[in-house]
């Protein structure tokens, strides 16, 4: 007998989603307080009731097992109501970055094949725009968090919905449960079909390694449509049993005084929040005394940096958690432990993940000699979404392909020294140079660009543009930048232009990117 093969009764008995997470806890721990989102505070029992009250509600309209539904939100209670709703009725979330613009959020509507989207009453406008340019065939669920307006229902009255029957699908472990949609490199971004095989998998990773538990008490202030808050840190608590903090941002002021009042124990934040947490002036005066265990990831803490926390707070255990969407995301750890030792370094790999450093080839490289990083075990993403081509060439060799270029040392660190794929880290978000390069060169002025990062100590990376004029036109600074925000999410546009001449090439034509960041390194310097 094999897993495809099984009764219905069986693969419904052995089932392990992210909704059964979510079900469990709430037997094991009923009066436990789960999530927090400013006056609301919900047990685990509460939460699991709307949930399902919720999946009733969104399959009464029409939505089924593997259809997609987008979610277009910022962190909010509803959020995390949808996101484990849709799982319940076996249908496929697909988180997407709120600072999109319409056009860059219906291409993830028609991309995705989506039959609903569930958005933020503050987006609702933009959600429309990207609805008409879309036109999706099929459209059965248009609901608004924080409350109905027009064509949009109100997903909290869909949770106080009864009498709705609970959809219980015969889902199996690699079954899609939600798209994640990269930057990547490529103009359009992929969708990574994320399982409950490897997010499941990965969970436990995130529990082992960073030393989780039932008595955390997080806060959850980084855009949960993200891999890192919504699979390293909230879906884990809720695994475990853990309290869940939910604010709409990562502002300073409200992070430190949220630790103080509800006693926060652990905090993920990419080091450009650690950074803004440290030079807030309420830093020295509040009580942190509660937290003790800090991640950070999306980019290298500064080793400045990284000694002045540990000074300021030394009873914070600090974890750099390296990864990327398609591994869900963690795939190395560097502990407590190792923080000074190997600083700047993405650590070792981490629990059911095996990295290597490779070769051109493919072939493993000698410890010291750079190479791509590649890795394999369950965390791995399913796949591309409609794109057979880039996931044969991801996964060649048994390999999934990173694209980032490292080198790892005798005992078995990585450190990430370079982005094989043309990426841009700008505080934490992941931005690609051929896109904005795209929009600049569609402005009828220009003749080349090329899009790169240069170090910032704010941001630790800024998207920075050099701009070739065509023969003959001239080209205003200001005019390429309010181009690139009348079609880019604001995070994407440069913050710093340069004009040129011309670019630099090696003989067969290639824009030397590595000499364009050396050459205007400066800009970041403030």
């Amino acid at each position: 007998m094999t897993a495809s093969s099984l009764p219905v009764d069986i693969v419904r008995a052995r089932r392990h989603g992210i909704a059964d997470l979510l079900s469990r806890t709430a037997l094991r721990l009923p009066h436990k307080t789960a999530v927090v989102d400013g006056p609301l505070r919900q047990t685990f029992a509460e939460l699991d009731a709307v949930v399902d009250r919720t999946a009733g509600a969104l399959a009464a309209r029409g939505v089924v097992p593997g259809d997609r539904v987008v979610l277009y939100a910022r962190n909010a209670h509803g959020f995390v109501v949808a996101y484990f709703a849709l799982a319940r009725l076996g249908a496929v979330s697909v988180p997407v970055n709120f600072m999109l613009t319409p056009p860059e959020v219906a291409y993830v509507l028609d991309h995705s094949g989506a039959v609903g989207i569930i958005a933020g009453v503050d987006l609702l406008d933009a959600a429309d725009a990207a609805l008409a340019e879309a036109a999706p065939p099929r459209l059965v669920v248009r609901a608004a968090i924080g409350g109905g307006h027009g064509e949009w229902e109100d997903l909290a009255a869909l949770g106080e919905e009864d009498g709705h029957r609970v959809p219980d699908p015969a889902l199996t472990d690699d079954d899609p449960v939600q798209l994640m949609y990269t930057s990547g490199t490529e103009s359009r971004p992929k969708g990574a079909i994320m399982t409950s095989r490897n997010l499941i998998s990965q969970y436990l990773t995130a529990i082992v390694v960073g030393d989780m538990s039932a008595d955390d008490v997080e806060i959850h202030a980084m855009p949960l449509y993200h891999c890192a808050q919504l699979h390293a840190c909230l879906t884990p608590d809720i695994y475990l049993g853990a309290t869940s903090l939910v604010l709409p941002g990562p502002d300073p002021a409200t992070l430190l005084a949220t630790i103080e009042a509800e006693r926060v124990t652990k905090l993920f934040a990419p080091p450009t929040v650690w950074i803004a947490l440290l030079r807030h002036p309420e830093f020295g005066t509040r009580d942190l005394s509660s937290l003790r265990k800090g991640y950070y990831g999306a980019a290298s803490m500064p080793v400045a940096v990284l000694a002045e926390l540990r000074h300021r707070l030394p009873g914070l255990a600090l974890y750099n958690l390296y990864g990327q969407t398609e591994m869900s995301p963690i795939a190395t750890v560097l502990g407590p432990d190792d923080q000074e030792r190997k600083a700047g370094s993405a650590g070792r790999a981490a629990l059911n993940v095996e990295t290597l450093v490779v070769d051109e080839d493919d072939r493993p490289v000698p410890p010291g000699t750079t190479g791509e990083i590649v890795h394999r075990g369950p965390h791995t993403m399913l796949g591309y979404w409609r794109d057979p081509e880039r996931t044969a060439e991801a996964f060649r060799g048994g390999w999934f392909h990173s694209g980032d270029l490292g080198v790892m040392d005798n005992e078995g660190y990585l450190t990430v020294v370079d982005r094989k794929k043309d990426m841009v880290n700008t505080g934490g978000e992941n931005v690609s140079g051929r896109e904005v390069e795209e929009v600049i060169h569609s402005h009828p002025a220009v003749t080349e660009a090329a899009v790169f990062g240069v170090p910032h100590p704010y941001w630790i990376e800024a998207v920075t543009a050099v701009v070739v004029p065509r023969p003959g036109e001239t080209v205003d600074v200001q005019d390429i930048l309010d181009h690139c925000r009348s079609r880019l999410a604001g995070y994407k546009v440069p913050k710093y232009v340069a004009l040129a001449e011309s670019l630099p090439k090696n003989p067969s034509g290639k824009i030397l990117k590595r000499q364009l960041r050396t050459v205007y390194a400066h800009l970041g310097e403030i």
